[in-house]
Parts: structure tokens; C-alpha cells; sequence
């Protein structure tokens, strides 16, 4: 993310094209509306509308070198779900994070999601001891 800048928040049409993205990497209008069109009905122009509002609040970044433009993520989906997070917990929250894993952890969390929370928290703890000596 650009700094000096306030992170945009893109909606939920534009976080869909994110995560099409993310997965198949750089990419024409046409195949992001071809994997669009496999769960919704969107037309065409609709996904290129967006792409180009995206564009604008740099969310995408577009090559025109080609008379296809291939769009392509402007930050990985680490940075845009890590700022997305803070803002959630800052909003929903009030800045606490535990109340954001307590909320989110349920009787429907797995064994094996319960093990990989364990397995990051005693890697934090650790990285964590290791910084404060």
C-alpha cells in the first residue's frame, strides 16, 4: 500500500475481482468476467466498470500495452485483508483484538483450525519471548 495514504476499502463487488485475481494472477477483462459469470450473472461491461473504478482508487493497476488491458492486484491479499482487519476491529471491536478471535472462534471451528491457532499462537508467543530479551 502506497504510504502517506489512506488505505481504500474496496466493497464487496470489488473484493470478488480481488479474489479472482489473487488466485489466477494477472488478467484480461474477459477471463475475469469468464470466472465471474461461473456464480453470478454480471454482464460484462459491469466487470469492466468496476475494474476501471478499482483502477482509479488503486486498487488494481492495469497494463495497456496490449489492446486487451490485463489488470492485476495493486497489493496482495495479506495487505489488503490485514487492513480490512484492523479496520474491523477498530470499528466492531473497539480496537480489541481478542474480542475479534473470541467472536470468530465457535463450536463450529474445526479440530484441525483449532490446532493451526494453537500452532500460530505458541509461534507468536515464541517469537514474541525472543524479541523481549
Amino acid at each position: 500500500m502506497t504510504k502517506g495514504k489512506p488505505a481504500v476499502k474496496p466493497t464487496e463487488a470489488e473484493l470478488l475481482l480481488l479474489n479472482i485475481l489473487w488466485k489466477m494472477g494477472p488478467a484480461t477483462v474477459r477471463e475475469i468476467h469468464d470466472v465471474v459469470s461461473l456464480t453470478q450473472k454480471t454482464g460484462y461491461t459491469t466487470v469492466l466498470k468496476i475494474l476501471q473504478i478499482m483502477h482509479e482508487k488503486s486498487l488494481v493497476i492495469r497494463d495497456e500495452s496490449n489492446r486487451a488491458h490485463i489488470y492485476a492486484t495493486a497489493n496482495s491479499q495479506t495487505q489488503t485483508q490485514s487492513s480490512l482487519i484492523k479496520d474491523l476491529i477498530t470499528k466492531a471491536f473497539g480496537g480489541s483484538t481478542s474480542k475479534l478471535v473470541m467472536r470468530a472462534i465457535d463450536d463450529s471451528t474445526s479440530a484441525q483450525e483449532i490446532n493451526d491457532i494453537r500452532q500460530l499462537l505458541n509461534s507468536l508467543e515464541k517469537k514474541n519471548s525472543t524479541t523481549q530479551h
